[in-house]
């Protein structure tokens, strides 16, 4: 499931830490079972954590240059750069999960269902965290914007 032996191998050691952490409290007929479930529960969590932390990585490696016109102006490129900087500077201030959802939301283009799954949220939640990371978002954005443009005059 990992795709990676180090990390499988790492998976099967938490497995067996919790076998032994949870012995005495299984029936042993029914242990192979509920190592399996153990075992891909555990996996589907790696992943997901792979995925947020590839999506946050993606997202610090973001550039609004990247998305611009073919038309390359040095005001627009020295723009996009000052925003850039701006818009990375007001995701800083942003607390998880909110910062992650918004980020694999806006600038991933993940569905509300995926990141209910990634983030291991009820999918209710991740909605009301994105309406929450997105006023946030806005106050910070504002607040950079305001601080930029005070010290562009001054």
């Amino acid at each position: 499931m990992l795709g990676d032996k180090a990390e499988a191998a790492d998976m099967t050691q938490d497995v067996f830490i919790k076998l032994w952490e949870h012995e005495t409290k299984k029936d042993p007929d029914r242990i192979l079972g509920w190592l399996l479930k153990v075992a891909r529960n555990g996996c589907i969590d790696l992943i997901r954590k792979r995925r947020v932390r590839k999506a946050v990585k993606e997202s610090e490696e973001f550039s609004l240059d990247s998305i611009s016109s073919d038309e390359i102006l040095p005001d627009r490129v020295a723009s996009n750069a000052l925003f850039d900087e701006k818009l990375k500077r007001a995701l800083d201030t942003m607390g998880e999960p909110h910062k992650s959802i918004v980020v694999l939301r806006e600038v991933q283009d993940y569905k509300y269902e995926e990141i209910s799954e990634m983030l291991n949220l009820p999918l209710n939640t991740v909605k009301v965290y994105l309406h929450r990371a997105r006023k946030m978002l806005r106050i910070a954005l504002g607040n950079e914007m305001m601080e930029g443009s005070h010290h562009d005059f001054v």
